[in-house]
């Protein structure tokens, strides 16, 4: 189970509040990654886009567009609202 509460990664809680929305985005999709036993390498591959930027967006340092952000949503078996829930997240 996961638990999106609001900055760092701690065990399986992730704390959100006061962050920048490409960190919340990166965070977010680095956990789902993680709990779904997804490499990087994987999600790029699954989502047709290159490794390195699955790993920047992790680190919350791309600005990613709607087409991409969409493609990893897709691929990480998730649904918009529920991803983008800032309150606590639990799958």
């Amino acid at each position: 189970m996961l638990s999106i509460v609001g900055g760092s990664i701690v065990g399986t809680t992730i704390i959100l509040k006061n962050m920048d929305i490409k960190e919340k985005f990166g965070l977010k999709v680095k956990a789902l990654r993680e709990e779904k036993g997804y490499s990087i390498e994987h999600l790029a591959n699954i989502s047709n886009v290159d490794r390195n930027y699955i790993s920047d967006i992790e680190k919350g340092k791309r600005n990613v567009s709607i087409k991409i952000i969409e493609k990893i949503i897709i691929n990480l078996d998730i649904d918009f609202p529920t991803f983008f829930n800032d309150k606590i997240f639990k799958r």
